[in-house]
């Protein structure tokens, strides 16, 4: 029984898949285009989340940094709030909320871009992370879960959100990660060209 459970769970996240591949392909676009307008216009990816979204924003600065499909130029990205030393330092402060806001206030610049990742995307420190944001004249990328909670009230016209059409955190974060995965294929494809054919 088990081992049937196991495969029902593959069967299901790929029904999922299915469903969600024609409603999230623009936005997914858009992020792309998105991160590819920044780093070329000489801007820095920002990225930060919250709970289990917190190492999907240190990968994907690591792929943008470090390289995803195939070799090329590193491209600069950040994930804020990965340095337990500055972390305690702002908390010291006094106010835990403004951790991710305060080094997007010390360290983004106009012209660069906030990605924030969240399931559920109540997070006061996300809110306030991407409030800052606007305040620097910085434009924000948001994956999200199902409708975007507190977070997708926070977004301008400018911004580009990502929602996965779920209430399920592990479905969401499966869903982002195939997300990222298609922006830095995307982006791998806008700066170095069609890959050729084996």
């Amino acid at each position: 029984m088990h081992e049937q459970r196991i495969q029902q769970r593959f069967i299901d996240s790929a029904d999922l898949s299915y469903q969600w591949a024609e409603a999230l392909a623009r936005p997914i676009a858009q992020a792309t285009q998105a991160l590819l307008a920044c780093v070329t216009g000489g801007g820095k990816v920002l990225t930060c989340g919250e709970g289990a979204s917190v190492a999907l924003a240190q990968y994907v600065a690591a792929l943008l940094v470090g390289g995803f499909g195939r070799p090329r130029p590193e491209l600069p990205a950040l994930a804020l709030g990965a340095d337990a030393v500055t972390l305690a330092a702002i908390v010291r402060r006094g106010d835990a909320t403004d951790v991710l806001a305060a080094q997007v206030r010390a360290l983004g610049s106009a012209g660069d871009l906030l990605l924030v990742l969240s399931a559920d995307a109540q997070s006061p420190t996300l809110l306030r992370a991407v409030q800052a944001a606007h305040e620097r004249d910085i434009s924000v990328l948001a994956l999200t879960g199902a409708g975007g909670g507190a977070l997708a009230r926070e977004l301008r016209d400018t911004d580009v959100h990502v929602s996965v059409p779920s209430e399920s955190a592990a479905h969401v974060h499966e869903a982002h990660l195939r997300a990222l995965h298609c922006v830095c294929e995307g982006l791998d494809q806008q700066l170095l060209g069609d890959e050729e054919s084996a």
